[in-house]
């Protein structure tokens, strides 16, 4: 089994290489500068006659059947050929004519057929046809020429000959790509006998210029040697005025030297006076500094230290003067406070007696304090808060006589309580029962039997209205002397 697989494989293989190697002889390609020309099998190409018989492929590949199709190629490339003519013009003058023609094979398939047709075996004698065909135009167009036209118009003789080639050179299926006319040779010396007037009027004419030149370059001359000699005289007069120059600046220079001497010592007196000045300015600028500006600034600091004791002064006295006016108002406010809230406390006597004591003592201490403030600072500040505290008293007293004793009561609660407590001085030892009820209990009789002066507080209120003040020494409700607080052991039970 193995063995047959590998001659199947084999057989497969060699079929596949001759069936590459039948390819690639049919297969033909077409380079860029050539055509290839299949016949054996009727074509028809697109633009040819009918009945042509053959295929032109160019620039691509094509399937060719070997044995059946015969292929041949036809070059493309440039040509040359040169030009070697024996011409007659029309005035009977024999003329050779150089040039050379560069031509080719047409791309399209007209020119290619027509010249595959007359030049597909014989492309080495392409040039030899061309050469030909030229030379018989150009010996037709030179018998209708001069010689003058055609030196003078070289281009019309090669229009005129590319113009009469033409239609042959598409025949055979050529193009011309150039046609160049290089030179004209005259064996006869016509040409050269041609220009023997102009070449001698040129030489005339060279002539007149050259002794029109030597006579310029005459009249130069002489001008050139005129001007030496005026420059050589001004060279001359420049020269002695500058000996003058010498000579007088010699003079100078030999003066120069006392001159010299004197400004020098000019200047050095001009230097010392300006050292002079200099030294004095910087003496009277030490002096600024050391004397005056000291001085200024001592004056100034001294001025300064006065205006601001001057105006600490003020400002001190304006503020003492503000704090009195204040205290002063902060009493009468205060008078008429203390009005206002001893009243309260009178309705909310049960409740607040407590709250009321406090109140009294600390407005009684701010009252202190404000009085000995308002006493140090003005008398007659006090003596007018006196007096409008007792116009208020008064008009009060006369409103509402029970809200003024209600506030007397309220000053002098604590001697009031003291009176109270004084029933207790002789006692060494006390039962109370109950507790803190039976306190309680004890401290409201206390309180009641100080309760017991509230009309001889009246008779003395309505004394101060007609006296203006309490006797010294004396408790404002009681008139008599409060006896001192007095230490009452109390036992709890």
């Amino acid at each position: 089994m193995p063995m047959v697989i590998g001659v199947v494989a084999g057989i497969a293989l060699g079929a596949l290489l001759a069936l590459i190697g039948v390819f690639k002889m049919m297969w033909r390609v077409a380079e860029p500068n050539e055509a290839l020309i299949i016949s054996g099998s009727k074509h028809r190409t697109e633009g040819l006659e009918e009945g042509m018989g053959f295929r032109i492929v160019t620039g691509r590949g094509t399937l060719v059947l070997p044995g059946v199709q015969a292929v041949r190629k036809l070059s493309l490339d440039l040509n040359e050929t040169e030009l070697h003519v024996d011409c007659v013009t029309h005035q009977g003058i024999p003329l050779k004519v150089r040039g050379v023609v560069i031509f080719k094979v047409g791309d399209d398939f007209v020119s290619i057929a027509n010249a595959g047709r007359r030049f597909l075996d014989q492309q080495k004698l392409m040039s030899e046809r061309v050469h030909n065909v030229f030379a018989g135009h150009l010996r037709s167009i030179v018998g209708g020429l001069t010689v003058e036209e055609m030196i003078r118009d070289r281009e019309k003789l090669t229009g005129q000959t590319r113009a009469a080639c033409g239609t042959e050179m598409e025949k055979l299926g050529l193009i011309v790509d150039s046609l160049q006319i290089h030179e004209i040779e005259d064996p006869t010396g016509y040409i050269q006998n041609l220009a023997m007037p102009h070449a001698a009027a040129v030489q005339r004419d060279a002539r007149i210029a050259q002794a029109e030149a030597n006579r310029l370059a005459t009249e130069a001359e002489q001008k050139s040697f005129a001007r030496m000699a005026e420059a050589t005289r001004d060279s001359e007069i420049l020269q002695a005025g500058y000996q003058a120059e010498r000579d007088k600046a010699g003079a100078k220079a030999r003066q120069a030297g006392p001159l010299a001497d004197a400004a020098a010592r000019q200047e050095v007196v001009v230097q010392e006076t300006r050292i002079a000045e200099l030294e004095a300015n910087r003496r009277e600028q030490q002096l600024q500094a050391d004397v005056r500006k000291p001085a200024d600034a001592q004056a100034y600091e001294k001025r300064t230290l006065a205006e601001a004791e001057r105006d600490a002064r003020i400002s001190a006295a304006e503020a003492k003067a503000k704090e009195t006016e204040l205290a002063a108002a902060a009493e009468a406010t205060r008078v008429k406070t203390a009005a206002g809230a001893e009243a309260e406390a009178t309705k909310a006597r049960g409740t607040a007696t407590a709250a009321s004591t406090r109140a009294t003592g600390e407005a009684e201490a701010a009252a202190a304090q404000a009085k000995g403030l308002a006493e140090a600072a003005a008398c007659k500040a006090k003596g007018l808060a006196e007096a409008e505290a007792i116009k208020a008293r008064a008009a009060a007293l006369a409103e509402n006589q029970e809200a003024v004793v209600a506030q007397q009561l309220a000053e002098n609660w604590p001697e009031i309580v003291k009176a109270g407590a004084s029933a207790f001085g002789n006692v060494d030892n006390m039962v109370v029962l109950n507790g803190a009820d039976g306190m309680a209990d004890m401290f409201a009789k206390a309180l009641t039997m100080g309760g017991t002066g509230l009309g001889l507080a009246r008779q003395l209120l309505a004394s101060m209205n007609q006296n203006g003040q309490a006797p010294s020494g004396t408790s404002p409700l009681n008139g008599i002397a409060t006896p001192p607080s007095q230490k009452v052991p109390v036992e709890e039970k």
